[in-house]
């Protein structure tokens, strides 16, 4: 099989292509425009791994022209920020996030190709997720056992949540980019898979404030420099659920062997209620782990795009492909301090 990935130089898809070359054998073609600063480092791993590079740009239909054929197309490729185009203009969010969806569903129509695309739990209204009722238990935010409605429960956010309103020019991207997915599915028979992704973390993904919080947080405590709790009060009581890559991969390693059963469906994957972390939460175990105790500030305001609670019900997909994730909250940050260790002369001018 041979998979094309557009964001190929990325956090996910380096690590999505690195592990089907090495797992599965598949030919795997990795492209990238090499926008976010730390992509660069993913061309030696790539090179290493037997993962082809090709450098282009989604917002290019003629940058696909000269692109050999493929079986399928993982989309990974995004301008990631939810906080990107509140100050200042959105053209490069949009043009990437929903032109590049465009121009990667016409090569999918042109060569056959099937497409699992990576899309957001930010699809959801923030104005609903702010309306949970949310109670305060020890340094993290939660939702009360037994308690329930419209797409959410104990067991964190479902499918059926509500998108209407508001969720950010990152969510709407990504929003407007599943609803020409479903129309391309329905009208030309394109096999897709959407999966929305919760927080995505682990070993090379260049954290930052508004995307890669969790390698952020343990940056921090491993190589130096500031910290804050923004938002919601700035105790750092919001929670989010984390997955770490790898077991994406074996999700997606699953769905490639379900494509045809599972053509058309959307669903919700991250860590879940096991494997979720509230900012302080996240402080302590960070200082369990390095010694470090970091005095990290507070900053009560919110801003438009934030939420205070996002934890994935994974219900639909652990029901259609068996799976589960396998890594706790701990074990993902000591993988992440360990890459940190080993890769500092590399990492440090760019996470420190």
């Amino acid at each position: 099989m041979r998979i094309l990935i557009t964001g190929g130089a990325g956090f996910v898809g380096s690590n999505l292509g690195l592990l089907l070359a090495e797992r599965r054998g598949e030919e795997v073609i990795a492209f990238d425009n090499l926008h976010r600063r730390g992509s660069e480092l993913a061309l030696p791993r790539l090179r290493a791994g037997g993962v082809g590079f090709i450098h282009g740009d989604v917002r290019n239909p003629e940058d696909f022209d000269g692109l050999p054929a493929a079986d399928l197309v993982i989309e990974c490729s995004a301008e990631p920020s939810v906080h990107a185009g509140y100050d200042g203009s959105a053209r490069y969010l949009l043009n990437t996030n929903l032109l590049g969806t465009i121009n990667c569903l016409d090569y999918a129509r042109h060569h056959g190709s099937a497409v699992i695309f990576l899309s957001t739990s930010r699809v959801y209204s923030i104005a609903a997720l702010r309306r949970l009722p949310l109670r305060c238990a020890g340094d993290r935010l939660t939702l009360a056992a037994g308690e329930s409605g419209p797409g959410w429960s104990e067991r964190g956010i479902a499918e059926d949540f509500p998108t209407a309103g508001p969720r950010s020019l990152y969510g709407a991207s990504k929003l407007a980019s599943e609803l020409l997915i479903e129309e391309y599915h329905a009208v030309y028979g394109l096999r897709t898979i959407v999966n929305r992704c919760g927080v995505l973390t682990g070993p090379w993904q260049m954290g930052k404030v508004d995307q890669g919080f969790f390698v952020l947080w343990a940056a921090r405590h491993r190589y130096g420099g500031a910290l804050a709790y923004s938002g919601f009060g700035g105790a750092g009581h919001q929670v989010r659920d984390v997955l770490h890559v790898a077991d994406l991969f074996e999700l997606i390693c699953r769905q490639i062997d379900a494509l045809d059963r599972c053509s058309g469906q959307i669903y919700n994957v991250g860590g879940g209620p096991e494997v979720s972390v509230s900012l302080a939460e996240l402080t302590a175990l960070c200082a369990a782990h390095t010694g470090v105790a970091l005095a990290v500030g507070s900053d009560p305001t919110t801003r438009p795009a934030d939420i205070p609670y996002y934890v994935t019900d994974t219900g639909r997909v652990r029901q259609a492909m068996g799976w589960a994730p396998t890594r706790s909250v701990g074990t993902i940050l000591e993988e992440v301090l360990e890459w940190l260790d080993r890769h500092r002369a590399a990492l440090e001018p760019v996470l420190g």
